[in-house]
């Protein structure tokens, strides 16, 4: 149970290190350059925008994925009840919504066929972050029933 606990504690850690990093490189036509775009940069960018849709993706971006860890953790710990499993479950739900927008944002970029996008480091770790959440996930819950 110490490497299920010191797992999610990693996860929690590499979060904001993933929504500071450049998820994608963008540049509009062949001669400007790349600029990096980071969760945290999209959010900013949004904000002057759109503010309601900044909020939503800080929601399925920053507040769903951190509750999840801190819930997972609770469980862990012992400080949830087991039962408290369904409120986990519907967090990581709100937690998936981000890299959806984010394949999205990918696909459109890409085909107005204007501009360069490449993926970046961060979008690995980001993805690295949800999908070691699903799994500690799982494995919390088979501890936790068993």
């Amino acid at each position: 149970m110490i490497w299920l606990r010191a797992a999610t504690l990693a996860v929690l850690a590499l979060y904001p290190v993933a929504w500071a990093a450049p998820l994608l490189r963008a540049g509009l036509l062949p001669l400007f350059g790349l600029s990096d775009i980071s969760i945290l940069s999209g959010i900013l960018a949004l904000w002057d925008s759109d503010r309601f849709l900044a909020l939503l993706v800080a929601v399925f971006a920053l507040l769903a994925p951190m509750a999840k860890m801190l819930w997972m953790l609770g469980l862990q710990f012992g400080r949830i009840r087991p039962g408290g499993w369904r409120v986990l479950e519907g967090i990581g739900r709100l937690a998936m919504a981000d890299l959806f927008l984010i394949a999205i944002y990918i696909t459109v970029a890409k085909g107005i066929g204007m501009g360069r996008v490449e993926t970046a480091w961060g979008l690995y770790l980001f993805a690295g972050c949800v999908l070691g959440s699903i799994v500690l996930g799982y494995l919390t819950e088979r501890r936790m029933a068993g």
